[in-house]
């Protein structure tokens, strides 16, 4: 199935001169590796709606049947993404200034590069020549190691544990992810399903000010962008997925939403690996 996203006139926010409003996502996820339930991932993706993009579904078109996503149509790649091989990666943006000059390559590429790989989770991590994106936080899951890597801080194999991730390197204490941290814990003890790890996502509550990330933005930016799910006209969370694998079996759903936080259409999927 493929479903497209709504076209409005795109107007991006510049706080000061070559500063741009940082793209905003959220990846919640439990890892317990040997378990019967090894990986669960709970993420918001938060852009603007004038973005093309395509909804998650098998890229047979493009010869890659074996992987499922969405599909970025104004950069290529994708932003989060499983495969029949058993694989699962995500990226997010750094928040960061724009750059001066344009870089050569989207880092929505390196999750369509990870999943169609055969290199394990860690050998993929060490062999990206970072420069060639801007900012970016990549997770990638092999089957046998869970690895988080950036261009802007370190490459590191994960333990068992929950963990949230945003627009700052992994461990970052923002609003939303210490909060999501929390939730998701509570939530894995009674093994959720995929319609409540969506629920999950879909929370509005403001943070306080004062916990609020200290970046040099304007008070007001840093407010709209803390909530989990962001609800806006011209910028908010266009999607929610959530993934869990169990007894290798992938369960995938994806939650769109369009202006306003409408929501659109649910995608639902179900896989033996």
């Amino acid at each position: 199935m493929f479903c497209y996203t709504r076209w409005l006139s795109l107007r991006i926010p510049v706080v000061n001169k070559g500063v741009w409003i940082s793209r905003m996502c959220l990846v919640l996820f439990a890892y317990q590796p040997g378990s019967p339930r090894p990986l669960v991932v709970a993420a918001n993706r938060d852009e603007f709606y004038a973005r093309p993009a395509q909804s998650a579904h098998y890229w047979e078109a493009e010869g890659l049947s074996h992987l499922l996503a969405g599909r970025d149509l104004s950069a290529g790649g994708t932003w989060l993404g499983v495969s029949t091989r058993g694989r699962f990666a995500t990226v997010t943006n750094f928040a960061e200034d724009a750059p001066n000059e344009e870089v050569p390559q989207s880092r929505g590429e390196l999750v369509v590069e990870f999943l169609n790989s055969t290199a394990s989770a860690n050998e993929f991590a060490h062999n990206i020549h970072g420069p060639d994106y801007r900012g970016y936080n990549l997770l990638l899951w092999d089957a046998h190691e869970f690895v988080y890597t950036s261009n802007r801080g370190t490459t590191q194999i994960l333990g068992p544990g929950v963990y949230g991730l945003a627009n700052a390197e992994l461990g970052a204490t923002w609003p939303k992810v210490t909060t999501g941290v929390a939730s998701l814990t509570r939530m894995c003890a009674k093994q959720p399903s995929r319609r409540q790890l969506i629920s999950l996502l879909a929370d509005e509550h403001q943070p306080a000010d004062e916990t609020l990330p200290h970046r040099g933005r304007p008070l007001e930016l840093e407010r709209r962008a803390a909530p989990c799910f962001i609800r806006g006209e011209e910028y908010g969370t266009r999607a929610s997925t959530a993934v869990i694998v169990e007894n290798s079996v992938v369960t995938f759903a994806e939650q769109e939403y369009g202006v306003g936080g409408v929501p659109g259409d649910r995608l639902e999927y179900d896989f033996k690996l």
